[in-house]
């Protein structure tokens, strides 16, 4: 089985077969982490998350084969996300959030009430902790990782994740 950066750099050769596979492996994690960073707003993370393939495609000239691929890809959607709320059409309107969750079977309401909680909690973080929390115990990022896709020093993720942890301790009691 071939490493992602393999395939990216099949992918900068014109392998069209190398983003398929890339795109299989990565879409449901990068889904996951845009609709917990847009609060449960689906439709919105499927749109960020196909903007983030489409700019890989674009760019995938410029990635470095030295530089891991997945936090490449999590840098790339990271931004694609920023650039979506600095937009003026972003910042005016409410989007309506329809995270299907209505029509998920909760087998343990208690449960989904946590889970809500928590998410509600993270949310309410300042972006720089909410990403670092995501990344790391959500997408299971290491710490190099993350430092790597949020282009910062691990004594700062460090510190990012602690704070942020912090937070949501004394949010959550």
């Amino acid at each position: 089985m071939q490493t992602d950066e393999q395939l990216a750099r099949q992918l900068q050769r014109g392998d069209t077969q190398a983003l398929t596979q890339l795109v299989e492996r990565h879409h449901g994690p990068l889904l996951g982490f845009l609709y917990r960073l847009t609060g449960g707003d689906r439709a919105l993370a499927e749109d960020l998350a196909q903007d983030t393939l489409l700019r890989v495609l674009r760019t995938s000239r410029q990635y470095h084969a030295a530089r891991p691929f997945k936090p490449w890809l999590y840098a790339i959607a990271l931004n694609v996300a920023r650039d979506h709320f600095k937009r003026a059409d972003t910042r005016y309107t409410d989007s309506a959030t329809d995270d299907g969750l209505d029509t998920l079977a909760a087998p343990d309401a208690e449960l989904d009430f946590e889970a809500q909680q928590v998410a509600a909690a993270i949310m309410a973080l300042p972006e720089h902790q909410r990403v670092a929390i995501l990344l790391r115990y959500y997408q299971d990022l290491s710490l190099a990782e993350v430092a790597q896709t949020l282009n910062i020093p691990i004594g700062t993720v460090k510190s990012r994740l602690s704070l942020g942890l912090q937070r949501l301790r004394a949010m959550l009691e």
